[in-house]
């Protein structure tokens, strides 16, 4: 997700923009406008951008010095031009700033479109590059941790990988250094080289490229930046664990595969209630026995591990996401027992609820 900042003292042509912004694709969305620099630095200071699309001239800064604070103050922020001067200068001293665009008014859509689609693939190549770089540097001396992986997807230790993926987060944070919207990038090429591993071993593994998950389209504060993009590695690794582990299963019968899909639909909607197996097999239209048999064969878990399994991963989100008390989490998901959900919590994530926030937010 490329989280724009845009910066006009018209408001007509900070809604345009805006309007062109959240129309481009579900990739880019606009995080905030101010009217000059000064107020874009001020928002700059609570909040997170990608990139920042500028006019020239405004009151109390203009763009270009904007351009000069925003580099040297959020480096990794890109930056272009939107000006009603066709001026030469202008656009030359732009340029030697870095800005990767310079587009007069009126504002053609197709060009805005166009120069979004170039700004977005320039931000997601250098991180892309930059994130191999450090892969290529740091994983020779963390084989280890690439070993435990495979190990753990070949043997289907379902038990042990979120403690395992915990400690990766914090492994690939360490490689970060602070930069943390790298965090997803890292994640993404840390799960294709263990599919790279074990395609040694004639394993033919595939996975999709992932999006950046955790709090969708919502305005990020500069405060929770780093809690915000572990919370998408984290759910980006856990993700690529759960099917790179679902391929190593095999291919089930498709019917049978039709049905499971059914009983997960199902505990998904209804993961806080009192979840009744007699009714849920009147749902799949089986016998409860052959239903809970089929679920065992099909996820190598039984109904009530895997309500236990969303109900923990419900959980993780109000323990992150939330000021929620754990007793309130725990009513939440569906235990009336707190004791009984933190001993649940500890056996699924190797922590308890407190420890577990407590790690994740260090």
């Amino acid at each position: 997700m490329i989280r724009v900042l845009i910066v006009d003292d018209s408001m007509l042509i900070c809604n345009s923009l805006s309007k062109y912004v959240s129309g481009y694709n579900d990739t880019t969305v606009v995080a905030g406008t101010a009217s000059n620099g000064v107020k874009a630095l001020e928002w700059l200071e609570e909040h997170y951008a990608d990139l920042c699309i500028t006019d020239i001239r405004m009151p109390a800064m203009d763009g270009l010095e904007l351009i000069e604070h925003i580099n040297r103050l959020y480096p990794w922020m890109k930056c272009m031009v939107v000006s009603s001067y066709d001026d030469f200068q202008y656009a030359q001293r732009s340029m030697k700033l870095s800005a990767l665009d310079y587009i007069l008014k009126p504002i053609n859509p197709q060009s805005i479109h166009e120069s979004l689609n170039a700004a977005t693939n320039r931000i997601i190549q250098e991180r892309n590059h930059e994130a191999a770089q450090l892969i290529l540097r740091k994983l020779p001396m963390n084989r280890s941790w690439m070993e435990r992986w495979i190990e753990h997807i070949q043997m289907l230790r379902t038990d042990r990988m979120p403690l395992l993926i915990v400690e990766t987060l914090e492994l690939l944070e360490g490689w970060a250094a602070g930069n943390y919207y790298l965090l997803h990038v890292l994640s993404n090429l840390w799960l294709q080289t263990v599919i790279e591993e074990m395609a040694k071993d004639k394993l033919r593994l595939e996975l999709d490229e992932g999006k950046d998950l955790g709090l969708g389209e919502n305005l990020l504060f500069l405060h929770a930046t780093r809690s915000y993009f572990r919370l998408c590695a984290v759910r980006r690794l856990e993700e690529g664990a759960n099917s790179l582990m679902s391929v190593m299963r095999g291919i089930r019968d498709n019917q049978s595969s039709k049905v499971v899909d059914m009983m997960k639909q199902y505990i998904r909607v209804h993961y806080g209630e009192k979840i009744n197996l007699q009714d849920l097999a009147d749902i799949v239209s089986h016998n409860k026995t052959y239903m809970c048999t089929l679920f065992k064969q099909e996820t190598d878990m039984t109904v009530w591990q895997f309500i236990v399994v969303e109900r923990m991963n419900h959980s993780r989100e109000f323990l992150l996401n939330s000021q929620l008390k754990v007793y309130e989490i725990a009513n939440r998901v569906g235990y009336e027992d707190v004791d009984y959900f933190t001993k649940l919590f500890k056996k699924h994530f190797g922590l308890n609820p407190l420890d577990y926030k407590k790690r994740m937010e260090s």
